[in-house]
């Protein structure tokens, strides 16, 4: 059984949708962010960073429990263990990682800051409202121009983890100053990978705790 603790977030839902897209049995403990749950020692035990998601898997390698967190390594972790949503070797592998890694380092941390500025702030700050709805659009447009070359997904031709990872930050576009009419194939994307039931699902598996 896979214990998993988040919260409702695009990382959090990232693990959510992960879990559903496999088929796996999960218990979820919600660790509420807004209320400093993520600094209680047991959590920390799991996620010494503080961050959601964190899981832990009892049967694990070698049959062994394994905690794990990072969203990006419970993504790999989880395709691996199932042998979905990843290719397990080969060049296919590496391009289902390098859109990984730039969702990791770069969707995530720059939506992140361009929903804060524009959103969240108490203090109006114009720098950074334009510094980071700049590079918000820049990273829409990568996304978009990949979708036109590839035709369907992220990575290629298969959906993948690459997409699980992506799509829960492009939910609240508006918070990042985007137009979706600047980006069709992008939002087409998004609408294929928005109909897919166990996306639906992840989506909505906080509900069931309340």
């Amino acid at each position: 059984m896979i214990d998993l603790y988040s919260w409702t977030t695009p990382n959090g839902f990232k693990a959510t949708i992960m879990l559903e897209e496999c088929g796996l049995a999960y218990r979820l403990h919600p660790v509420n962010i807004g209320k400093n749950e993520q600094f209680a020692p047991d959590f920390l035990k799991i996620s010494p960073n503080n961050k959601i998601p964190a899981l832990v898997d009892s049967e694990g390698p070698g049959g062994q429990p394994l905690p794990l967190f990072e969203s990006g390594a419970i993504l790999i972790y989880l395709a691996d263990k199932t042998g979905r949503l990843l290719p397990a070797a080969g060049a296919a592998r590496y391009t289902v990682l390098q859109w990984l890694m730039f969702q990791m380092g770069g969707v995530g941390p720059m939506l992140g800051q361009a929903g804060h500025f524009r959103f969240f702030a108490t203090e109006k700050v114009p720098y950074g409202i334009e510094r980071y709805t700049a590079e918000a659009k820049r990273l829409y447009g990568v996304m978009n121009g990949q979708i036109e070359r590839t035709g369907a997904f992220i990575a290629g031709g298969d959906y993948s983890i690459a997409d699980i990872a992506i799509y829960p930050w492009l939910i609240h576009h508006e918070r990042h100053g985007i137009d979706w009419a600047d980006y069709p194939a992008l939002k087409a994307w998004f609408d294929r990978i928005s109909q897919r039931p166990a996306v639906q699902k992840g989506l909505k598996a906080f509900e069931k705790q309340g």
